[in-house]
């Protein structure tokens, strides 16, 4: 006869047991990450409230007109943030445009098409272009894109688009090189290393088995990327992009050397502009303290952060339906 002797299991400690005997350090590491977080807000709130405040005389004196006036002039104290505003948004917006595809090329044949031998020395390639100082793309647009575009790039559209309505105006003469257009290619070099490093990462993120389920029923590369791997990664590529304009309405000594540091907007994209940034970046030195013109340059300041945090919200709706899931 067998006698089976039942065992019990052990009881799990109760979270009034668990929180009874917590270490000291347990409460130390809470207390910690807590004021790291409550950290972060207070230095959020104290950029805002020193922009407010520094920007709150030039934003008296010209109220809403402040914004919509393209007048930047020391002598006569009368400041606008047009052009700066246009500036930025227009660089940034043709950097993204033209590095989009450029990234989403780049992330495509690492990911889907290189041989195994080149995928690394190219990715470690992307990554080092991401840690070049903004100053070195600067000086090597001033040096090498600006002549290329003045002796070659800008005569060639400026003739090709001759006589034709809106196109001979968005491409006109001169071609001295410097430029909105030419900001945005020196933007566009240097925001494609973030987007096309992010979009690689994700892509391999992809289970392999969703892949090779599409090609086993007959699928080519490109409707596997834009059928499978786009529509999963689709938050985090996003993410990338949005990364990518972040960096390229805050860049600041890249633009300065390149595009022309001129207050006037006009629809030629090859004139010269100047962005809020840059703006501020000449400018500020020269502002006497309490000037009407160093609080016209800290009222900059707080309308890039509105447009930063404009952006930020834009990203976030378009990531909403993919966050309910």
């Amino acid at each position: 006869m067998h006698v089976q002797q039942a065992v019990a299991a052990p009881s799990l400690p109760t979270a009034s047991l668990m929180r009874g005997r917590s270490r000291p350090g347990d409460g130390i590491f809470a207390f910690a990450v807590r004021a790291a977080g409550v950290l972060v807000l207070l230095v959020l709130g104290s950029l805002i409230l020193s922009l407010l405040i520094g920007g709150l005389p030039a934003l008296r004196r010209f109220g809403v007109g402040f914004l919509f006036s393209a007048a930047w002039d020391p002598v006569h104290q009368i400041f606008g943030a047009a052009v700066p505003v246009v500036g930025t948004l227009v660089t940034a917006v043709l950097a993204l445009l033209l590095a989009v595809p450029i990234a989403f090329g780049i992330a495509f044949y690492l990911t889907e098409l290189a041989p195994g031998w080149l995928r690394r020395p190219v990715g470690i390639a992307i990554e080092l272009l991401a840690a070049v100082p903004s100053i070195i793309y600067g000086m090597w647009g001033f040096f090498v894109i600006v002549p290329l575009m003045s002796q070659y790039f800008e005569p060639t559209l400026i003739n090709a688009f001759d006589g034709i309505p809106v196109l001979q105006d968005v491409f006109a003469g001169p071609p001295f090189g410097t430029g909105v257009f030419t900001a945005a290619l020196v933007l566009t070099v240097m925001v494609v290393p973030f987007i096309a490093a992010t979009m690689r990462d994700v892509f391999e993120t992809v289970p392999p088995v969703f892949k090779e389920s599409a090609y086993g029923v007959g699928c080519t590369t490109w409707e596997v990327m834009r059928s499978i791997v786009l529509p999963y990664t689709r938050a985090s590529v996003i993410g990338g992009i949005m990364l990518g304009l972040g960096r390229a309405l805050g860049e600041t000594m890249a633009v300065t050397f390149v595009i022309g540091n001129a207050n006037h907007i006009s629809p030629n994209l090859f004139a010269s502009g100047n962005t809020i940034a840059s703006l501020v970046a000449l400018e500020f030195p020269e502002s006497p303290a309490g000037s009407l013109k160093l609080s016209s340059l800290l009222a900059l300041g707080l309308i890039l952060f509105v447009i930063s945090f404009i952006v930020l919200a834009i990203s976030r709706s378009l990531l909403r339906p993919r966050l309910k899931v």
